[in-house]
């Protein structure tokens, strides 16, 4: 008898053990997938570095051409008050160009940058949108004349998104009309629209799709590489961190700009609060 209790005791802690561990383990687990579910979107309240980075090539007579390109893209969210947030996004291109004809295109250093302030509600509208608006600027940061436009450039941009369980479906747009800059070097006037869908699983793997499309009025071109991604939230340590692979189509582009297959990775940290 008394072993039979024994045995019964040393169950019973075992089990009174394993409820609040696994009570953590399902804690952590819904903070995690939260977190996928605010890499989905664009302007959520949550620090962020993405480091892009692309590989594509050329077609038409650069045939051959490639362009490598990091991205540095912090995402810094500040509260104005109790009801709206500012989001800063910011795109800063380190690009690598060879193979071009001649050596005024095949240039390595820092291209024009873009920077981005969101304008977004704490609270979602009553029909479960998020969205956010404000403006837009384009920086003549280019540190050599073949990787940058040469002008400063001024616009509008916005973001309105839904999110439904591990569903979220949006569109990201802006235009940039330039302002000043080098007289030599031709006007911008350009608009960008970004449709994106993702869904994220419960091992926190986030399956994406998304267009990222650009129109220059005055060239009249349209340049769309459709993107497909995988992503994973994972640690290294205490670090958050989600690893994206991608490929992308060039679906339209102007004569001679990228063409066909191209790749993508990146690399999140995350500064969750």
């Amino acid at each position: 008898m008394t072993v039979r209790a024994s045995q019964g005791l040393t169950l019973s802690l075992a089990a009174l053990v394993a409820i609040p561990i696994a009570a953590q383990a399902a804690d952590q687990t819904a903070k995690d997938l939260e977190l996928a579910k605010k890499l989905a979107n664009p302007i959520a309240s949550l620090i962020s570095v993405p480091l892009q980075y692309n590989s594509d090539h050329n077609g038409g007579a650069f045939s051959g051409a490639r362009v490598e390109k990091l991205n540095l893209q912090p995402v810094v969210p500040f509260p104005l008050n109790d009801s709206w947030n500012l989001i800063t996004r910011t795109i800063v291109p380190v690009v690598d160009q060879r193979g071009f004809p001649g050596d005024a295109l095949n240039q390595s250093g820092v291209g024009d940058i873009t920077a981005s302030q969101f304008f977004s509600p704490k609270t979602k509208t009553a029909g479960g949108w998020i969205w956010g608006a404000g403006p837009v600027e384009y920086l003549p940061a280019a540190s050599d004349k073949a990787l940058g436009g040469g002008k400063w450039g001024l616009g509008p941009t916005a973001v309105a998104l839904r999110q439904s369980g591990p569903w979220t479906v949006g569109m990201l747009a802006n235009q940039i009309w330039s302002v000043a800059g080098d007289a030599d070097r031709g006007d911008i006037n350009s608009s960008y629209f970004q449709p994106f869908l993702s869904y994220i699983t419960r091992t926190k793997t986030t399956f994406g799709t998304s267009v990222e499309a650009s129109y220059d009025w005055r060239t009249r071109a349209w340049t769309v590489p459709v993107v497909a991604s995988v992503s994973q939230l994972f640690k290294v340590g205490p670090q958050i961190l989600q690893l994206q692979l991608a490929a992308k189509y060039w679906a339209d582009s102007p004569a001679n700009g990228p063409a066909g297959w191209g790749f993508r990775s990146q690399l999140t940290f995350l500064f969750p609060k």
